[in-house]
């Protein structure tokens, strides 16, 4: 096959492009400047696609002895990542800019272009396997090493993009191979560190970088029932679940503490309470596809709205929790401003999620396979107001 090796200068991507041309594959490596402002962008460790991650990109393609090129998705990830990234949080959501890049640019937009000019596959350093069903149906499953599984931020994979996916690092037990794997061909990067925290932030001040971008506007801290507690400087400086900061002026009663619950940016409000009102009984989206074919048409549900058992992972490090899905109809679904949406897939976990925030997205899995996803638009609490 023909195959386009997406080479971020990690290590990862570059064992897996090596991994490419052993298996006899025809492969080229590309690399993805996603600014035109490379100081905006985090360097060393920290990020990723910057310019010194071009150049160690490079340095690998060149070794293993296939054509480089980089290619500029500056304008597309500003528009899908950055822009959403503050769009999202504007509207009182808490976005994964990582999920975001990896549905909108590595397999949207890299995918779509590697496909019109000829490609048959686009190969990258994820941790996550492919398997084909007994029709031939591809399917996305877990990683070998789990504590290195990546299937979670993958789960926004259509049945379209599975077919063109490669992930050569599936079945590998463990990090620490591949980091030997790589010293033994020689590459550079063999020991550099992984990448982490959001890469267009570059100081990592996710609160100031905010500000700055969309402005703070003084408005009302509330209790559940709606009683003025304090003032903030801004709503979009606050994530669900968070309890430094709050700066309200009078303890609570049984001398807890408190905890935001919700951020509304119609009416500049945050809503804060005690811990246990973060537990939530169900949380729902519109914004669903399926990493495989859809639970209806592969026969794992039998008619349409039909409940059905799985796991729901809402964070990319958590533990996935037995849960209770289905799809509603239109008219059952409304958002949390009351607003019809729909169809939505729902999803009711058999013990309470803690702090999930609308924005945040949550994968279903049937044991090792990724069934789909959903964006999180709407949260039931699990402790009803007054409690």
């Amino acid at each position: 096959m023909k195959v386009l090796a997406a080479m971020s200068g990690g290590v990862d991507s570059a064992v897996a492009a090596a991994r490419a041309v052993e298996a006899g594959h025809e492969v080229v490596g590309v690399h993805l400047a996603l600014s035109r402002q490379p100081g905006t962008l985090r360097t060393g460790a920290r990020g990723c696609c910057t310019i010194e991650d071009s150049m160690d990109a490079q340095r690998a393609a060149n070794m293993i002895g296939i054509p480089y090129y980089v290619w500029d998705f500056s304008e597309r990830f500003k528009l899908d990542v950055v822009d959403d990234f503050i769009a999202e949080y504007s509207a009182g959501r808490t976005p994964n800019p990582c999920m975001r890049c990896n549905e909108r640019i590595k397999f949207a937009a890299l995918l779509e272009k590697a496909v019109a000019l000829g490609f048959d596959a686009v190969a990258t350093g994820h941790y996550a396997n492919i398997v084909e069903d007994e029709n031939g149906n591809r399917e996305l499953h877990r990683a070998a090493a789990w504590a290195k599984d990546q299937s979670y931020v993958l789960g926004v994979l259509t049945t379209e993009q599975l077919a063109h996916s490669m992930f050569p690092l599936g079945s590998t037990p463990s990090k620490a191979e591949i980091r030997a794997e790589a010293a033994e061909r020689g590459f550079s990067v063999a020991n550099k560190p992984d990448s982490h925290d959001i890469c267009f932030i570059p100081d990592g001040n996710t609160r100031g970088w905010l500000a700055d971008k969309v402005g703070a506007e003084q408005g009302e801290i509330l209790d559940r029932n709606g009683e003025v507690l304090g003032k903030h400087e801004g709503a979009v400086a606050f994530t669900i679940g968070q309890r430094k900061g709050l700066n309200v002026g009078y303890p609570t009663d049984d001398g807890k503490p408190r905890f935001v619950l919700e951020i509304r940016p119609k009416t500049n409000e945050v809503v804060v309470g005690p811990r246990e009102a973060l537990a939530l009984s169900e949380v729902a989206g519109t914004k669903f596809s399926w990493a495989g074919l859809d639970p209806l048409a592969s026969g794992f549900i039998s008619e349409p709205g039909a409940s059905f058992e799985c796991h729901v992972q809402v964070r990319a490090h958590s533990d996935p929790m037995p849960a209770t899905a289905r799809i509603a109809p239109a008219t059952e679904g409304v958002d949390n401003v009351g607003d019809a949406k729909g169809p939505e897939l729902i999803v009711r976990p058999h013990e309470p999620l803690i702090g999930v925030s609308p924005g945040q997205t949550a994968v279903l899995y049937v044991g090792t396979r990724v069934l789909g996803q959903c964006t999180i638009a709407r949260t039931v609490s699990a402790v009803p107001v007054g409690v």
